[in-house]
């Protein structure tokens, strides 16, 4: 065999875990795992299945390139290779299994990420589709992924149910289908030759290597994973079910309902206490209760509860947490194209309703020790009590606590900085609030949180949420304004308010309109406020100040509704299709800002890179620490600027918790 320098993987594998549900940390953690069919590229050259499922076994060499963080190994979604390996590995071969970090890091049991690069990180990279088969479809590769796959993979892959005609088994072996089987070896060849198409395809436009490091540390940060108190969880789950059990008999008595869930059943029973009902959705509900008699908002309040789906999130923990009862797999590295940002996987952790109760701990623990009793005693709305517990299910590991630290305003910011609106500066720089300052320009008096024209503040909070990047009344609504309060007729002039209060602002948007439509009228580069614009190759790339690029492609100049000129571009749009997309300035600078404020946390999650970081949602970041670190010095280390953007006004706000909460 040649000396390898790289290798093209594709695994398919049997388990009795369901990776959808559980992720594949859990999914490849199960006794019953295991790799059935292993197909590799060595150095770009033919593809060869080896068929672990009958017998083959795998040469010294590919065994050895596998643990070697010399030879890089290459796949689509790589993390999947890379932790089912790491356990096929820790049990076929422990002598040759090794990890990466130190003894007390949690991420023993896992291959170290530096050696892996992920095919499907590149197409996220260059605003290409998430699977295997859209890329392949929008990049028009030669080879296509195998439709068969699907069946396939639901016939080999995962336990099946036991029946007369198939005597009784609960899983299906080669030797059930010889010739399911054979086609299954093409697929999982296929797989690897259209991975290996897109690398082609994308060689062009390669993905820096400052990505990759930031790859792999978002890899480690999910082999790490947060430690979840079960006994909490599983208490929770079941004083959910007491719970709904208790309002759901309750509801039946004082309405006759019968199936409580029935929509239909609900709007007739309200129709005949004279309601009429177009929904029965949360706000729906909420806006019915401010006005109906006390009887039927007690009926509509249980409602409220019995529709809480809170327990959906306990229920994601219990089933992804490993054996040492650790969550991992929560973050998808690139999962938002457009900017690069992290999505959430499994428990979502960047949508945990929030917590705003006085003695969280005291209902925590009564959750946590089991008495029921005592809860539902001294707490009247069980299911809100549970939602607001869902982050504190979250802990430290004995000995540690979490610093929990995030930048104040980080958007603000940057917008700020980009559009050089120098009041805004100036706010930051003394530390001042910005959606009173912001509410203090608007209304030209002074505002200040809890004191003088206080009732303003929320104005200036609203506008500055949904105006920064050129909404207007639609926005506003969106945002909740009249629920806030605000009137109809209040809407226009905030509007025209903050814009008049941000004229460097509004400038960004069209100077970035402009530069983006000349780029691509002109084929060549453009640049604005320190952003540069380029289309190249059919593609309109954004370069930023860290060096990384946005990209969109195929972009073209449309007309708008408005008869005006558009720039539209190819994506993911609303309904997950590939489709073409419509933007705008104002659009643009929102993708920008938004990228931007991705790479500075990301310069935060790199300079802290040596303290166990654990999780982060938006702007924060979630470190398992030992008492002894000063809080303080870690948020100035988190706030520290980087050499692409040493002049932004950065700051970063903590706490230390024993359990995960909203502070």
């Amino acid at each position: 065999m040649e000396k390898i320098k790289e290798m093209s993987i594709d695994l398919e594998t049997y388990s009795d875990v369901d990776i959808k549900k559980s992720g594949v940390y859990k999914y490849a953690e199960s006794e019953n795992f295991e790799i059935l069919l292993f197909a590799v590229s060595i150095n770009g050259g033919d593809v060869l299945v080896y068929d672990l499922a009958c017998g083959d076994v795998l040469p010294d060499e590919i065994l050895d390139a596998i643990v070697s963080n010399d030879i890089i190994k290459w796949a689509f979604n790589a993390s999947f290779e890379r932790i089912c390996l790491s356990y096929w590995m820790k049990r076929n071969y422990p002598d040759r299994f090794c990890s990466y970090s130190i003894p007390e890091d949690t991420v023993g049991n896992y291959l170290d990420p530096a050696s892996w690069r992920c095919t499907m990180i590149w197409s996220a990279y260059m605003g290409l589709p998430l699977s295997l088969e859209g890329v392949g479809s929008v990049l028009g590769l030669k080879d296509q992924k195998m439709k068969e796959g699907k069946d396939l993979i639901r016939y080999f892959c995962v336990p099946c149910k036991p029946t007369k005609s198939n005597g009784g088994r609960s899983r299906n072996l080669p030797m059930h289908a010889p010739e399911k089987w054979t086609v299954f070896k093409s697929y999982n060849k296929r797989d690897v030759e259209v991975e290996m198409g897109i690398k082609d395809k994308l060689h062009k436009f390669p993905v820096p290597d400052f990505v990759w490091d930031e790859y792999h540390l978002d890899q480690e940060i999910n082999d790490r994973g947060i430690l979840v108190d079960l006994q909490m969880v599983n208490n929770a789950i079941t004083f959910d079910e007491r719970s709904k059990a208790t309002i759901a008999d309750e509801m039946r008595g004082l309405t006759g309902i019968d199936n409580l869930n029935s929509v239909s059943q609900m709007k007739s029973w309200l129709s005949d206490q004279g309601i009429e009902a177009e929904s029965l959705g949360k706000k729906a509900i909420a806006e019915m209760i401010k006005d109906a008699p006390e009887d039927l908002a007690q009926i509509l309040s249980l409602r409220q509860q019995l529709a809480k789906s809170s327990v959906k999130k306990y229920q994601a923990m219990q089933n992804a947490a490993c054996n040492d009862h650790r969550t991992r797999g929560m973050f998808q590295f690139y999962g938002a194209n457009r900017t690069g940002r992290w999505a959430s996987r499994l428990i979502q952790l960047q949508n945990l309703p929030q917590n705003h109760m006085d003695d969280l701990d005291a209902a925590r623990e009564l959750v946590r020790i089991g008495d029921y009793d005592s809860l539902s005693m001294l707490y009247d709305d069980i299911p809100d009590t549970l939602s607001q517990l869902i982050r504190t299910a979250f802990i430290a590991k004995p000995g540690y606590k979490f610093y929990v630290a995030g930048f104040s305003a980080i958007e603000a910011r940057v917008i700020a900085h980009l559009a050089g609106e120098s009041w805004r500066a100036e706010v930051f720089k003394n530390g001042g609030d910005i959606y009173c300052a912001s509410a203090s320009q608007m209304f030209h008096v002074p505002v200040e949180k809890h004191g003088i024209n206080g009732h303003l503040r929320q104005k200036g909070k609203i506008a500055e949420l949904a105006l920064g990047y050129g909404g207007s009344v639609g926005a506003l609504k969106a945002m909740g304004a009249l629920e806030m309060g605000l009137t109809e007729d209040e809407l226009q002039p905030l509007v025209d308010a903050w814009r008049q209060s941000n004229p460097n602002i509004v400038s960004l948007w069209w100077d970035f309109d402009t530069a983006i439509k000349n780029a691509i009228k002109m084929h060549c580069s453009t640049a604005a406020h320190g952003i540069k614009f380029t289309r190249r190759s059919g593609m309109l790339f954004i370069t930023l100040p860290s060096g990384r690029k946005l990209t969109y492609v195929k972009p073209r100049i449309g007309e708008n509704k408005f008869g005006g000129e558009s720039v539209t571009y190819e994506g993911i749009g609303a309904t997950k299709k590939w489709e073409r997309l419509e933007s705008y300035g104002p659009k643009f600078v929102e993708n920008v800002v938004q990228a931007i404020s991705r790479d500075l946390l990301m310069n935060a999650m790199k300079t802290l890179s040596h303290c166990f970081i654990c999780g982060h949602v938006h702007d924060e970041l979630i470190i398992e620490c030992s008492e002894k670190i000063s809080l303080e010095a870690l948020c100035t280390q988190m706030a520290r600027t980087p050499d692409w953007m040493p002049d932004i006004l950065l700051r970063a706000d903590g706490y230390v918790t024993e359990f995960y909460k909203k502070d």
